[in-house]
């Protein structure tokens, strides 16, 4: 299911003010930040509005520098991102999610190759879709979802990896009540470790899309950002103790 909270507030692309690179990375051309010999590596994958969102690459620079990790924020829409004003039913037909699970596996597999031993994966929006579906396969060691978009309960059931559930009390796509059946799912599979939080006041997408000038929405994303880093850095660390 998508509908306009997938789009509302769309970012503005005129900050430039982060401090990456782009790369390619198994022909995606990726948003990269961090140490490039890091061990550890977290792919950020965007909403519609595509890995060129400043606020996006504000949480990978965020989470890269906190942590000593390598941060990919790969371009999976081709150059082709969601433009307002432009029919979103129609945009997604031409960009379905699982269409890019494939493209996800070929990152993961060159980030492998250059030594990267452990690797986590977040979705916003559209991209919770490709994370769960990656996470059905531990393809990554480590998940977490935020105001997911297309993700149903079996999703959620077939989920091998730890996962995050980072959700908004005000989500039409992502309801409140839906999330809570996805940690009452979570909750009987004790083998995979879980948090799910739901929080006060946000509207779907907020993580990556809030207005600077809504300071409490602000802080809310900040504090999500704060739970995604916290939380990568739990499950690698108890990654690491199970080697």
């Amino acid at each position: 299911m998508s509908g306009p909270e997938c789009c509302s507030n769309p970012p503005e692309f005129s900050s430039g003010d982060d401090s990456g690179q782009i790369k390619q990375i198994a022909s995606l051309n990726s948003y990269v930040s961090g140490n490039p010999n890091s061990k550890t590596a977290v792919i950020l994958i965007s909403d519609v509005y595509g890995y060129k969102a400043p606020k996006l690459r504000k949480i990978a620079d965020k989470i890269a520098y906190a942590a000593g990790y390598y941060v990919v924020v790969p371009d999976f829409f081709f150059a082709d991102p969601f433009i307002p004003k432009t029919k979103l039913q129609d945009w997604i037909k031409n960009h379905p999610p699982k269409s890019s699970v494939d493209f996800a596996k070929s990152v993961i597999h060159a980030l492998k190759e250059k030594g990267i031993t452990k690797i986590g994966a977040a979705g916003f929006c559209w991209g919770a879709k490709v994370v769960v579906e990656l996470a059905k396969d531990a393809d990554i060691q480590v998940a977490a979802l935020l105001h997911p978009t297309f993700v149903t309960l079996d999703d959620i059931k077939e989920v091998k990896v730890p996962v995050a559930i980072l959700a908004a009390e005000f989500d039409k796509i992502s309801p409140p009540e839906v999330v809570k059946q996805f940690e009452t799912a979570l909750q009987a599979k004790p083998e995979v470790d879980h948090f799910v939080k739901i929080f006060p006041g946000v509207s779907h997408g907020w993580t990556v899309r809030y207005k600077d000038e809504d300071i409490a929405t602000a802080k809310s994303a900040d504090e999500a950002h704060q739970d995604l880093l916290d939380w990568f850095s739990k499950c690698f660390q108890t990654a690491h103790s199970a080697l």
